[in-house]
């Protein structure tokens, strides 16, 4: 394995690398010509290069991508896309490039890569590489968040022509739609020896610093070697909406040793009926899950000024 430092002077020497886009991700049909055209016009050799139209074939298409031994495999889409990549990837000595064409970008932003086309590639050529954390739903890596509740029926219901018009706005026009009818949960967070109870529309567990394309908290990130599960809201669907807007006008001023935040390295949740659960914005399976972390498991490309733990 090589030390971050001599795979950062190997991308930049050697610029040997593969994309993968999605282009049922937002702005993937769109700007994969233009992503191509961009990797090749700064000296990058694609080993390959592909645009997938059919989501279930990423996992198969970007391990044929690792096969050809890049020092950088570029993956163009969403959260989802992302997420798939960075599973393959995980304690690889290959580092992951970020084009960020989905809804909300939230690993990106985690990552501090900015959300233009141009600007992305340029921190891929003139970028660096760091380690950044994993999260682990069962045995399943993630990027982001595991959500259990009311964002598990959203992520599956959310319409894609609504996805394409509105961005993230579309997820909280679903979530009002499919509020009347959901009940709260009784939810149960075991960490360390301490029980945590909790009665609510939606938990999450978060590994990256940002949700619904917003900061959860201003000193959350994908590199402090932590999760972070909160509730949004009480039991009421009123406490839910509250909560929303106020997580969304308040997270980057607050900090995790604030309500409703715990923030663990690994944790145990149980709910009182099997819930969805959604791991990274696709269908991870129900309640009860044990939630752990990987720590430095994933090499991404990021800007030469980004932190690195």
């Amino acid at each position: 394995m090589r030390t971050k430092e001599q795979l950062t002077e190997d991308i930049r020497d050697d610029k040997r690398a593969v994309l993968v886009v999605n282009t049922h991700s937002r702005r993937g049909r769109l700007l994969y010509e233009a992503a191509r055209e961009r990797l090749v016009g700064a000296g990058f050799t694609l080993l390959g290069a592909c645009a997938v139209d059919r989501p279930r074939e990423l996992p198969r298409i970007l391990a044929e991508g690792l096969a050809k031994r890049p020092d950088l495999l570029i993956a163009g889409g969403g959260d989802g896309t992302i997420s798939t990549a960075a599973r393959l990837l995980a304690h690889q000595d290959v580092a992951l490039g970020l084009l960020p064409l989905g809804t909300t970008n939230n690993f990106a932003r985690t990552a501090h890569t900015p959300l233009d086309l141009a600007e992305a590639v340029e921190v891929l050529v003139k970028g660096k590489v760091i380690d950044l954390d994993l999260g682990l739903a069962g045995d399943e890596p993630f990027t982001n968040h595991v959500g259990i509740g009311l964002s598990a029926e959203v992520m599956l219901k959310a319409p894609r022509p609504l996805k394409r018009l509105l961005g993230r706005y579309a997820y909280p026009l679903t979530a009002l739609g499919l509020l009347t009818r959901h009940e709260p949960l009784r939810i149960t967070v075991r960490t360390a020896g301490r029980s945590h109870d909790f009665r609510s529309h939606q938990v999450y567990v978060a590994n990256g610093g940002h949700h619904a394309g917003r900061p959860i908290a201003g000193d959350a990130d994908a590199d402090d070697r932590l999760l972070v599960a909160y509730t949004v809201g009480g039991p009421s669907r009123r406490e839910l909406l509250v909560e929303t807007a106020r997580n969304a006008a308040k997270g980057p001023t607050r900090t995790l040793r604030e309500e409703p935040f715990l923030a663990v390295d690994e944790l145990w949740l149980e709910t009182d009926r099997p819930a969805r659960v959604e791991v990274d914005g696709e269908p991870g399976g129900s309640t009860p899950m044990r939630i752990g972390l990987a720590a430095n498991a994933l090499r991404v490309m990021a800007p030469i000024d980004a932190p690195d733990r």
